[in-house]
């Protein structure tokens, strides 16, 4: 671990965090992680937890932390669409050069079920975006 810790430790929930002050200035030098709120990335609400009262260092680390989850988050959904255009590129060596009947047979039918529906959905929000333009 690092010489010096954060102020505060975000445990990463699906639409947001727990916001933990961190402290290490006790007798035992045991780090102590006290939950001071709760942020809702999905409507930006943080939380005080419990009674307490955020101060205004605390509204802004948590809003920062928020800023730069948003664009960790905005680069990992664009990178799993790429990493899917991968996989489709995987599957159609798989399926032209080692798939056998049966494990054709499997996924056939899974697949070009997917594959029309991801195909017209993009065909219709092309053709959305070049009525618009």
């Amino acid at each position: 671990m690092a010489d010096t810790l954060p102020e505060y430790y975000f445990r990463v929930r699906e639409n947001g965090a727990f916001v933990f002050r961190l402290d290490t200035e006790n007798r035992q030098r045991r780090i102590e992680m006290d939950q001071i709120a709760v942020v809702n990335m999905r409507n930006g609400e943080i939380k005080a937890h419990g009674d307490r009262t955020l101060a205004a260092v605390d509204v802004d680390a948590i809003k920062n932390w928020m800023e730069e989850r948003s664009k960790t988050l905005a680069h990992r959904e664009i990178d799993d669409i790429f990493r899917a255009i991968d996989y489709l590129n995987t599957t159609t060596h798989w399926a032209q050069s080692r798939a056998t009947d049966e494990q054709l047979e499997a996924v056939t039918d899974h697949l070009l079920l997917a594959m029309h529906d991801l195909r017209s959905t993009l065909v219709r929000k092309k053709a959305d975006r070049l009525t618009r333009d």
